[in-house]
C-alpha cells in the first residue's frame, strides 16, 4: 500500500476569516427599569450557546457564560442580551479578552451594583480553559447573604 503524503504543513497555514472586536454590537443592550430599587434580588443569567472563533485559526470556539449580577436602577433585556452575544459569533478574541469585554460592556449598560461574569469554555487542544472577572461599585456591601 503506498502511503500518501502528509498534509500537515499545508493545513498549519491555513487561516479561516474572523472578524475584530470592533463587530461586536454593545449598541444593542438594552435595559429596563428595576422598579423595586433599593430592595436587592441577585440575578443569574446563563447560556451553553456562546460562540466565537479562535483569532489565531479563526476555528469556532464554545462555551458556557454565566452573568450574575445585583441592579441598581436597571435590569438587563434578554433579547437584547442574546443579540449581543450572537456578535460574537465570527470575532475572533482570546476568552480572556472577550470576558473583559463582555463585563465592561455589561456594566456600562446596566450601571448594576455588582456584576461577576464565568466564562466555561469547551477544550481546545486539549485544554478547557475558565475566565472570571468581576465588578463592584465602588463603597457597595451587600445587604443580604449571597456569597459574594
Amino acid at each position: 500500500m503506498q502511503e500518501r503524503p502528509s498534509k500537515q504543513a499545508e493545513m498549519d497555514s491555513w487561516r479561516f476569516d474572523a472578524t475584530g472586536t470592533e463587530a461586536v454590537r454593545a449598541d444593542v443592550l438594552d435595559t429596563f427599569p428595576y422598579e423595586y430599587r433599593g430592595k436587592e434580588i441577585l440575578l443569574e443569567l446563563e447560556t451553553a450557546e456562546f460562540t466565537s472563533v479562535c483569532p489565531w485559526s479563526g476555528l469556532p470556539d464554545f462555551g458556557r457564560l454565566r452573568i450574575v449580577y445585583v441592579p441598581d436602577a436597571l435590569c438587563l433585556e434578554l433579547k437584547s442580551f442574546k443579540y449581543y452575544l450572537f456578535s460574537y459569533r465570527s470575532v475572533g478574541v482570546y476568552y480572556e479578552h472577550l470576558t473583559q469585554r463582555i463585563l465592561s460592556d455589561l456594566v456600562e449598560a446596566v450601571q448594576p451594583h455588582y456584576m461577576r461574569i464565568e466564562g466555561d469554555f469547551n477544550e481546545r487542544g486539549g485544554i478547557a480553559t475558565r475566565a472570571r472577572a468581576e465588578y463592584r461599585r465602588p463603597g457597595w456591601s451587600s445587604q443580604m447573604p449571597i456569597g459574594l
